[in-house]
This record gives C-alpha cells, structure tokens and sequence, in this order.
C-alpha cells in the first residue's frame, strides 16, 4: 500500500507536464543546475524526495508517470537545435503485479536481455525502465541494483562512445544527450553523471564554437586581429586539444589567409602578402603548407620583377618611354629586395636612355641608308663634364683658348670612329651629284715635295689625296670646305632618319681629351707614346727624305701624309686620329675667345658668319697643334691637303 502511495504520488506529479522544447545554453556544466534553466525536471527531485520518503532503500528511483502518455517513454529535442540542444527523457511506466511472482521474475530476466542487448532506456521493454520497476516494488532487490549499476555503467560508456564522436556528427552529439537526459533523469546526483554531463556541456560548447567560427569562416571573418573564426577556434582547441574539427577549421583560416596572400601578391601587394602569411604561419608551424606558399609567392614577386622589368624596357622605346619606364621601376622597387639584378639592369637602362637613348656608352654602330649600304661605323660617347680650354700657364696655349671654362653634357652623343673617308664620300656624291667647292672652282692646295710647301693644284677635289694623285678609299677625305662637309653631314641625315651634324667645339674636344686634362690626350709633354697616331715626329721622313722643322722629337709614324684611317690605336673612349692625320672642321663659327661663349656643348653660331674653326692636329701640323686645347680659324670654303672633318650623331 506504501508502494502504491508513492507511485501515485509521482503520477500526480509529472503527468500534466509535457515535455518542453528547450534551447541550447552555452554556461559551462550547464547540466550540473538544471532546475536554474529547465523547469520541467523540476519533477524529477520532487519524485526522488517523495519516493525516497516511502521507500525502504532511499537509494533506489522512485518510479514515474504512468500515464499514457509516459508508458513508452520519449525523449524530447527541438527541431531547432540540431544536436545540440537540452533533452528531457520520461521514462516509460512498467507495471508490476506485487503478487505475481512470475511477473516479476519475467521482467527480471527481460531486463537481463535487454541488458546484454545493449536495450538500455527506450520502451518498457528496456533495462533501465524494468530495473526501476524492479526496484520499485522491492528496494531491497540485490539483483535488480546490481543490473541498474551495469545498465549505468553500459549508458555512459554508450555516451562516451557517442561523444568521441561528436565533434563533426550531430547525430552522434544527439545520441550523447539522449544518454545525458537518462543519466540525469535516473541519477542526478551520481558522480559519474555529473562527470558525464560535464562532458558533455563541453561537447556542446566545443560544438557551438566551430559553428560559430565556420559561420565566421563563411563571411570571410577569420580573426586574425581579434574579432572572427581564430578565437573561437583557440578557444576549442584549449578545451581539446587537437580536436578534429576545430584543426580542421583551424586549417581552413590558415588557407584563407594563404589564399588572401595570393590574392594581394598577384595585385603587387607583397607587403600585405607577407603580413597574411605571418599571420598564418604561427596557427599550424609543424606543417609545411606557409613555407610551400612562402615559395610561390616568391615565384610570384620573381615573375612580376622580371614583367616590370621587361615592360620598362619596352616602354622606353615608345612616346614618353622615359617616364613610363620610371613608373616600372617604382612599381618594381616597391617589391624587390634592395640590389635585385631586375632593379638594377631597369635602372641602368633608364639611365642609359636619359644620355644615351637606346645605346650604351662605347656601343659601336652603324645606321642603314635608304639608298642602300650602311652610314659611318659611329661610337656612342658618354656623358659627362670637363673643362674646356687651356690654363694660362699651358706652354703653346693662346687667348683664344681662354676663358676656360666648364661643360657638362646631361646626354651622350655618337661620334664618328674615324674621319670619314673617300669611299664613304664617293657614296654621298654618286648619290647627288653633289659638287664640293674644289671640284666647282678647280684647284685645291696639296703638298709639293720638291719644295717642301703647300701649293695651289689644279683639278684637284675630295677624289685625291696630299699630293693631288687619286686617294685610296680608306683614306681621310680632304679638299672639302666646310659646306662640303655638312652636305654630307645633312645627306646622312635624310638617308638614315637621324639627324647627322658636324660636331661642336665643346664636343670636339671633349671627345679629344676623352678624360684627361692634360695639355696633349697623353700627357704634358712632349714625349709621344708610340703610335698615338700620325703627327709631325723627328724621325718621320719624306720620299725625298725631308724632315720636319718643328716636331715631336725621337717619334715617327711611318707617314708622311694621311695615313688610312684607324691606322693607330683609338683613344679610350674609341675614337681614333683626333690629335692627329687631319685636322678637322667643327660646327662653331670663329671667336677670338670664350668670353659669351654658349654654357653648353651646342655650336657657337652666327648667322651668315664666313670663318669656322678648325680642331685637331694633322700629319703636317707643328707640335702646339696637337694640343687638346688647340683651335685656329678658317674660310669656310678653305680647302687643302690637311683638312677632313667627321660627323656626329645624336642619340
């Protein structure tokens, strides 16, 4: 009668509640209070107070709702809360007859099967509903605490089974609730149970911080500076270490980050690109996957320096090249390391195309000609400054030389190797018809060996040579005035597209002195290295065996009169002959000094102006003459057995 006094009890208790629907918490060992959050259970000390008051064993369950509802027993999970939420379990009625022995022995062995079966709480059928009920109706029942102690030891580690794999399974974090509402239902205050529901509140929590952080994972928010994916994983991995979806979530920001590194580095951002992989480096360092994407990237920097590179290079050929290729090589620097070869070799080529264009200083070419053949061999002079004219202490030096006076050239220049020669002339006339001075007037002056003189000849133009015979081919061009030379000089212009001019004063002999400050291109005085070139030497002898005057003494070339062309060796910057062979026509007209000159390397013009300067010594000239700083003047139309010219060309 006791019995049944408490079982209505509980009947009345628990029967007008229906199981709620509960959602999920996140307050740590949240199952540890539960009447704080779940009202319903509630019922369940209730019960335990009213039957361990009745009961012989206040140990043993008190036995449930055995109203039609609760005979089968349920479990309840909102729908809303896919694995992870609150569950509540009413345990199913079974009915015992008191008297029937039978009865009782029956449901003791299907307790046993169900037992072994692994039937541990759903249905009446199930071990832990027919062990209760056992209990019930006797609390001194040995066998039926002893099955209810292995059904609970059975139902955590069936719990523990269900939670080893819940990290990425919801049904699995499901089934661990199921085993968290029985255990909490039928043994609340066990200490196994506490521990398991505290295993199973960090279940959940693990659970909702990798779907909060894959949810942050979707929006692109990986937390890298605080606010995102990162923290929610870190805090996971605290919990549980190497949990298997947080290091998966973990490995899915790390390529996230790689992936923006990629992202800035194709825009040309690889200060970024190196912050994003910083920031990815420090979540996994025992895999290789930052080091692997350290080196793609640097493939990626490799390649972009060298597009920079290439597309500065191209640039400067095109209209504003210089600046463009300026712009590359920003870009370019922003990227590279300081001293990357790419940088460098841009730089010099800008560089080089602000003095020199598409050439390089000491480049030897040669320019095609619309009517066939090839122009002058050319040699690209470079920049630079010096200092124009002879000091008043210069032994030989005039006041025409004088003020000196300093010349930088921001740009190169193309100068011809050699004076230009007969051959390349006779192109020039065969193609014009072009008539020099001295083939129009019909004489030219030319050395006369029985007197050891310059004479007048007649019949004698830019075809002959010192004496008036015929010259070979690759012999200075001589007889012509200055007017012949720059029709040659505007020929090879309009032939070749570039402008083909006399040279300058200042260039002249910058080109001369080819560095040097010196009186003479080797030195101060007069002891002349052998074969610097063909000027007036002691030792030279004419075919009658006349001897100069006036000259270099202990020296000798070999010539008397113009040697072919490139016939001794080219000053340092290429250029042979010009202290000597021929002298040569410039561009500048006559002054007595500098004083007004131009401050820079362009030619000293006057309008209409008749008298032009002559620069460099010749095979016939007197030692002063072969100075760097030497210049004399001429009659435009002055034509004789000493004088050439050569061209420039600008860049």
């Amino acid at each position: 009668m006791r019995r049944r006094y408490c079982a209505l009890r509980a009947t009345r208790l628990t029967a007008p509640r229906a199981p709620p629907t509960v959602r999920r918490s996140y307050t740590p060992a949240r199952y540890l209070e539960p009447r704080l959050r779940l009202r319903p259970i509630l019922v369940i000390p209730l019960v335990l107070l009213v039957c361990a008051a009745c009961a012989r064993d206040p140990d043993v369950p008190a036995a449930e709702d055995a109203s039609p509802a609760a005979a089968t027993g349920s479990v309840t999970i909102s729908a809303q809360e896919a694995g992870a939420a609150a569950l509540s379990w009413q345990r199913p009625r079974v009915a015992l007859d008191e008297e029937d022995g039978d009865e009782v022995a029956q449901a003791r062995e299907r307790a046993g099967e169900a037992l072994d079966s692994g039937d541990l709480y759903e249905g009446e059928d199930a071990a832990i509903p027919l062990y209760l009920a056992l209990l019930e109706r006797d609390p001194e029942d040995g066998d039926a605490r002893r099955g209810l102690n292995a059904a609970r030891a059975r139902l955590i580690a069936l719990g523990d089974e269900a939670l080893a794999q819940s990290g990425d399974d919801p049904d699995a974090l499901r089934n661990a609730h199921r085993v968290a509402a029985v255990a909490r239902d039928v043994w609340p205050q066990d200490k196994q149970t506490q521990a398991y529901l505290q295993r199973v509140d960090r279940a959940d929590h693990l659970w909702e911080l990798n779907r909060l952080a894959e949810a942050d994972l979707a929006q692109d928010r990986l937390g890298e500076s605080g606010d995102g994916a990162l923290p929610k994983l870190r805090e996971a991995l605290e919990l549980a270490p190497g949990q298997p979806r947080a290091m998966q979530n973990l490995a899915a920001v790390e390529s996230a980050l790689i992936r923006r590194a990629e992202n800035a580095a194709a825009s040309g951002d690889f200060d970024s690109a190196g912050q994003w992989l910083e920031h990815a480096a420090v979540l996994r360092p025992e895999i290789a996957t930052v080091p692997d994407a350290r080196e793609r990237i640097a493939r990626m920097r490799t390649l972009r320096i060298a597009r920079l590179r290439d597309q500065g290079v191209a640039a400067l050929a095109g209209e504003d090249g210089i600046a463009q290729a300026r712009a590359r090589l920003a870009e370019l620097l922003s990227i590279a390391e300081p001293g990357d070869p790419a940088a460098v070799d841009l730089r010099e080529r800008i560089d080089l195309a602000v003095h020199y264009g598409l050439f390089r200083p000491g480049q030897v070419f040669t320019d095609a000609l619309g009517s066939g053949g090839r122009g002058p061999r050319m040699v690209v002079i470079p920049h630079g400054a010096f200092t124009m004219g002879a000091p008043a202490n210069e032994p030989g030096s005039t006041d025409s030389e004088r003020p000196q006076r300093n010349i930088r050239f921001d740009r190169g220049f193309a100068m011809a190797v050699t004076e230009v020669t007969v051959g390349e002339y006779r192109r020039f006339v065969n193609a014009t018809g072009y008539q020099t001075r001295s083939a129009r007037r019909g004489f030219s002056m030319v050395y006369d060996e029985r007197s050891g003189n310059f004479v007048r000849r007649s019949n004698v133009d830019w075809r002959h040579d010192h004496i008036g015979a015929l010259a070979a081919d690759n012999t200075p061009v001589l007889h012509a005035s200055a007017v012949d030379a720059a029709a040659y000089a505007d020929w090879l212009s309009e032939q070749s597209g570039h402008r083909y001019r006399l040279p300058s004063e200042a260039e002249f002999e910058y080109a001369l002195r080819a560095g040097t400050g010196t009186a003479f291109p080797w030195g101060d005085g007069r002891e002349v290295p052998d074969g610097v070139g063909n000027l007036t030497g002691g030792n030279d002898r004419s075919p009658s065996g006349r001897q100069w005057s006036n000259a270099f003494p202990g020296y000798g070339d070999g010539y008397w009169g113009p040697a072919p062309v490139a016939s001794f060796v080219a000053n340092r910057w290429g250029v042979h002959d010009l202290a000597g062979n021929v002298s040569e026509w410039v561009a500048d007209c006559w002054h007595d000094n500098y004083r007004r000159a131009p401050a820079d390397a362009t030619p000293w013009v006057n309008p209409g102006c008749r008298t032009h300067v002559i620069r460099g010594g010749s095979w016939a000239s007197a030692p002063g003459q072969a100075r760097s700083a030497w210049r004399t003047p001429a009659q435009r139309d002055t034509t004789n057995a000493r004088l050439g010219f050569r061209v420039v060309r600008d860049l």
